[in-house]
Formats: structure tokens, sequence, C-alpha cells
């Protein structure tokens, strides 16, 4: 009976080849020219770099977005080139006006200087035929160029719309009166009187007399100074109001031991014939010495 013959194992071939991970890193199918990893590692980190630099700016962004709005409010409302630099001559200045409107006065740019106003600046038009045309200016040195940012308005409201002058009266914008921009009283600019541009109260000089103290009585020791025995001076900066009351009393030079309050709250109660000018009561900015002295 013939027997089964066992087939040989067949020979062994060269192992069948295994896919290559990332071909074009390591050149596969290139033929003779195989590309190089450096420039893949190189893009890849450096795009790892990017994504890292975008998610850690974001991050600082939202954590300091506070700080960050603070200065653009504060570059927004930059009124620097509405301030002018003290004057020895003059002082003080300013002006306001209004169409009597309920709403506040929007945002803009005030008119041209002019040594003479003819017509005051509106920012609705009422009359569309008027029948003098002239350009709208303020009173003020015309040498002086304010940056015009198209819309004509206040240049210290916050208001962007609706459009408004404001609710003063005697032509002009804001909430003053006299034809001027602001809330003063003139045909100037800002919160002070007269022209020009205005920062607030006036220094004395410049024709604008000094106010006079007419009832000033002595601040009273504080307990810790009389037990010490101690003597000073304090020196108050104040604004003296066109009614002849301080305002605004703060200190410049301090003495300590509890006398700086009790000169404030003496001062407070003084009462002044205010200061004039052109025998006008207008607003003064002063300092005063208030000394405590052991008899």
């Amino acid at each position: 009976m013939p027997v089964a013959q066992i087939p040989p194992p067949a020979a062994s071939g060269p192992a069948s080849p295994q896919p290559c991970i990332l071909p074009t890193l390591s050149g596969e199918g290139y033929g003779t020219y195989r590309a190089r990893a450096g420039p893949f590692v190189f893009s890849y980190l450096l795009n790892l770099l990017v994504g890292a630099l975008l998610v850690l700016s974001g991050h600082l962004v939202f954590e300091h977005r506070q700080q960050i709005r603070q200065e653009v409010i504060s570059l927004v409302a930059d009124v620097s080139p509405y301030v002018l630099p003290a004057s020895r001559s003059q002082s003080g200045g300013g002006g306001g006006g209004g169409d009597r409107d309920k709403l506040a006065a929007s945002k803009g740019s005030p008119p041209k200087f002019a040594s003479e106003q003819v017509t005051p600046p509106v920012v609705v038009v009422r009359d569309e035929a008027p029948k003098l045309i002239a350009d709208p200016t303020v009173i003020g040195p015309p040498q002086i160029h304010l940056p015009q940012t198209g819309q004509m308005g206040d240049p210290l409201s916050n208001i962007i719309a609706p459009l408004s002058s404001g609710p003063g009266f005697g032509g002009g914008i804001g909430s003053g009166s006299g034809g001027g921009v602001g809330s003063g009283h003139g045909r100037g600019v800002g919160p002070g009187s007269g022209a020009g541009i205005g920062g607030g109260p006036y220094h004395v000089g410049g024709g604008v007399s000094a106010p006079h103290a007419i009832y000033a009585p002595d601040p009273e020791y504080s307990e810790e100074a009389r037990k010490a025995k101690f003597q000073g001076t304090v020196v108050l900066w104040m604004v003296v109001a066109p009614d002849g009351l301080p305002h605004d009393v703060r200190v410049m030079r301090s003495a300590g031991m509890g006398l700086d309050e009790r000169a404030i709250e003496t001062v407070k109660t003084w009462r002044f014939d205010p200061a004039r000018k052109d025998g006008q009561p207008v607003a003064v900015q002063i300092s005063v010495e208030v000394s405590f002295r052991l008899y």
C-alpha cells in the first residue's frame, strides 16, 4: 500500500513590507532624493509656538480687561487738546449754551475760535434757511486750532447719540448759557465763564480781585495737639464761589495731630466777600493759612 507523501515545507521568503508611518516625513516614494525630517519638525514647533502665544494673549486680555477698558476710556475721553496753559494777564475763561433740549448735549468738536461771534454753534439746525449766513464760532484766540472730528458738539460730553444741543439756553451747545460750548457761561468753551477755554474757577489777578473774609472764626485745638503743646500752621486750598461760600476745601500742607481736620471744619463755616471780575462776582481759587498757637 503506497505511503502518502508529505509535501516539504515551503521555503521562507522575505517578510511582507510593513506600512510606513508618515511616508512624507520618511521620504517613502521619493526615489533617490529623500525628504528631510528637519523642516517638518521646525514647522510643527513653529505652529505650536504661535498657537500657545494666541492662547496666552487671549488669557491675558481676559484677566486684565478692566485695566484695558480704563486705558481705552481715558484715551477716548482725553481732553488735553482743549486745555490752555495758564496766562499771566488773563485767567479763567469758558462758556456754555444750549437750545433748551430735554437731552444732554451730544459729543463733538467745538467750532473755530474767532475774535468776534456772529453765529453761535448748534448741533441740531432748526432754521434751514437763515437770513444771515455765517460760520459758527466761539470767542477765543484765533491762532488756536482744536481737533475737528466732524460732528459739532460738546467735547466734554459722553453722549454720542441722539444729537442734541443741550438743555442750556442763549444759543450754543451745552448745559450753560451765553452762546458758547459747555457747562459754563459765556461764548467760549468749558466750565468757566467769559471766553476762551475754561477750566473752572478763576485765579486772582488779571482783572480778578481777591475775596475778603467777612466771617472767619478761629479753629479749636485738637485734644491731642493741646496735650502735646503742639503749635503749627495748616495751609488749605479752596474755591470761593460767587456767593461767598467756600467749596472743595483741601489740605495743601499738613500739620498733623488732628489739626488738619479742625482747620477744614472751621474754614467751611467762613464767609467771604467774593472775588469780582468786571464788577461781577466770580468763583476763584485761593490758599489760606490756618495757624494754631498756644497763648
